[in-house]
């Protein structure tokens, strides 16, 4: 395993909201693939425009709009660098993952005729599932998914097998946000694209943990949301390649994403504006644009690093333990930094509240991805999922507590 280079008591520093309490201990955060905790440097970008430029953009000559508006379009250039988009025009502002997916299953499905195929998987978050069962209802185009061996790994041969069978999208996740597993989509678009269908990444798993280079990846949409990578909330991102974005007709209507309007007909705004209808969240976009540079700053490589030791930590500390039922790969390098599990004999909400207790922040239930917890044969379980400014010594605490907690309550 690779070193990466920063300090994570120094990162730590630069979180506000680390520094409290809960139930009188110190609090540890491991709900990060829910959302992320903010820098002080996106809270800082946020308050400096409704102090200093708060005003709407593209539409005021004066002062305050050019500003707002130059930082807005400068947050569209950031978020471009850090996902290697060939251009910012490919960079859609979105409310987040799940807005920038319905966009494209709702604009693309207008193209599918009955019969066509859209192909899914079980490991999807339900962003990548609901819509898709709308437009196959509207539509009437054929949904299909593909299924995960035991070891929670796509079962790739299958999907190759069914993405011969007249597929037309294949919207498949890059990272879990169950089992964390990596999913190979750069194969997975070149099969698609071999057999002339289009791929959708869902990378909100992924982009905020690692390297991510849509050219590289050869997809042709990639949405992810800010605030699970230090952004705010109500932010998110849809990359498209440009000649997609400029062939499908516009999600929504209104203003800024029209070039003429007559009572007639109207003509739509150049890309990426065709699809920014209405007054955007301008402070919203800022923030990620900070949350951009400053994770830019640490470096992808170096978080994706800093992840992989924390979740060998995790099997070094929890491997052994058989009061813990553990879910997804063993191998550090092919999962993220998520940590699901089953504490035997307790309710996974009981457990998330006990360990809240405790001052440790997890999640419970089925995820937002019940198919596949369903699938593991489960109803709901734990999540531990850490981000740059965990470490280990919070593993420890929360194995500790759970050593507790199945003392108490587990009947050891």
């Amino acid at each position: 395993m690779g070193k990466y280079r920063f300090d994570v008591k120094k990162v730590r520093a630069d979180f506000p909201i680390l520094g409290r309490k809960v139930q009188g201990k110190q609090l540890i955060y491991f709900d990060n693939a829910a959302t992320s905790q903010k820098p002080a440097c996106v809270i800082d970008a946020i308050r400096e425009f409704y102090t200093n430029y708060n005003a709407n953009v593209h539409r005021g000559i004066h002062r305050l709009s050019e500003e707002a508006t130059e930082r807005y379009e400068k947050a569209r250039e950031k978020v471009a660098e850090m996902i290697h988009a060939g251009s910012p025009e490919e960079v859609v502002f979105v409310r987040g993952t799940t807005e920038g997916i319905n966009l494209v299953a709702y604009t693309f499905a207008r193209k599918l005729q009955k019969g066509d195929r859209i192909l899914s998987t079980v490991m999807e978050h339900h962003s990548n599932i609901v819509p898709w069962q709308l437009m196959s209802e509207m539509h009437g185009v054929d949904l299909d998914f593909v299924d995960i061996t035991d070891e929670g790994y796509l079962k790739m041969e299958e999907l190759k097998n069914k993405i011969r069978k007249g597929t037309r999208m294949v919207a498949v996740t890059q990272c879990s946000n169950v089992l964390g597993t990596i999913n190979d989509v750069r194969t997975i678009a070149e099969m698609a694209h071999d057999s002339g269908a289009l791929c959708l990444v869902d990378g909100a798993q992924s982009v905020p943990h690692m390297p991510v280079d849509v050219e590289k990846l050869g997809c042709d949409f990639l949405v992810f949301s800010g605030h699970k990578m230090c952004g705010p909330t109500g932010i998110g991102v849809l990359y498209a390649k440009k000649e997609h974005l400029e062939s499908l007709d516009p999600f929504q209507g209104g203003g800024d994403m029209i070039r003429e309007v007559r009572l007639t007909g109207s003509r739509w705004n150049d890309v990426p504006y065709k699809f920014e209808a209405g007054t955007p969240n301008i402070e919203g976009a800022i923030g990620l644009g900070a949350a951009c540079e400053y994770l830019m700053r640490i470096g992808m490589d170096n978080i994706r690093e800093h992840e992989k030791r924390l979740i060998e930590y995790s099997f070094k500390k929890m491997g052994d333990l058989d009061i813990l039922e553990r879910y997804g790969p063993r191998d550090p390098e092919k999962r993220s930094g998520v940590f699901s599990f089953n504490l035997r004999g307790v309710n996974a909400h009981d457990l998330a509240s006990l360990l809240d207790a405790e001052g440790v922040a997890i999640r419970s239930g089925h995820l937002c991805a019940q198919p596949l917890v369903t699938r593991i044969g489960q109803t709901s379980i734990a999540r531990a999922s850490y981000y740059i400014y965990n470490m280990e010594s919070e593993i420890d605490v929360l194995v500790n507590s759970l050593k507790k907690i199945y003392r108490i309550f587990g009947g050891g």
